[in-house]
């Protein structure tokens, strides 16, 4: 959805394929739509407009354009997955889906997971859902609204010192809590990940999927993928 995370995801793509041509690399179409309806407008304020059928277009026209397999790199977009898996016939490398399969096998079940996420994304339960069917529990920091105003700096500034601030503060906030895993679940925090806590076990949501793209890439599926 935001263009920083369009970019965030290709990039870790093209450092993660041992690539010696660039033939090598794995063929993309990228539908990058900044006018996506806001996501904290619809989730938290309850005043904007859905986004799902406009993900759903999209969806279509990546289809129709000759894509095998959807990715977005946008966590809080995932409450519409079920707009965008129903408008095509393609999969949709959901990053839910995979980072809760991530925890569940590397903290085991009854492990407790930290959210470094946007507001939106703890109102709408989106991992909550998937973490406690795999017997997790999750963690949040108190402060959402100093959260939520580090994600809109972020989308206004870019990686700025105050954001920077917030996210190490919250991560401390998760390690005094005891956490065992930390998931960094919003593309505006992806972009400033190095300043978690530096004793934190984390793992981006991001990098999950860039694993999860790779690997359909490279199952003999390949092809196009957004």
């Amino acid at each position: 959805m935001g263009p920083e995370a369009t970019i965030l995801l290709q990039s870790k793509l093209v450092e993660a394929v041992p690539a010696s041509d660039d033939c090598d690399h794995i063929p993309l179409l990228i539908d990058m739509n900044p006018q996506v309806p806001s996501r904290m407008a619809h989730l938290i304020a309850g005043t904007g407009e859905n986004p799902g059928p406009t993900l759903a277009t999209m969806a279509r026209r990546l289809q129709t354009a000759g894509s095998l397999a959807l990715a977005m790199p946008c966590n809080t977009a995932h409450h519409y997955a079920k707009a965008i898996t129903g408008a095509v016939n393609i999969p949709l490398l959901n990053m839910v889906d995979l980072t809760a399969d991530y925890a569940a096998r590397t903290i085991g079940s009854g492990g407790c997971v930290g959210m470094l996420a946007s507001p939106a994304v703890r109102r709408t339960r989106l991992f909550e859902t998937a973490l406690s069917a795999r017997g997790l529990s999750v963690v949040w920091p108190k402060d959402d609204e100093e959260m939520l105003s580090a994600i809109r700096s972020i989308k206004a500034n870019g990686p700025c010192s105050d954001a920077r601030e917030t996210l190490r503060g919250a991560s401390h906030e998760l390690v005094a809590a005891s956490v065992d895993l930390q998931i960094v679940a919003c593309s505006e925090f992806s972009l400033i990940a190095d300043s978690v806590a530096a004793d934190a076990n984390v793992i981006d949501t991001i990098d999950l999927l860039v694993a999860e793209i790779c690997k359909f890439s490279q199952s003999g599926q390949h092809g196009e993928a957004e």
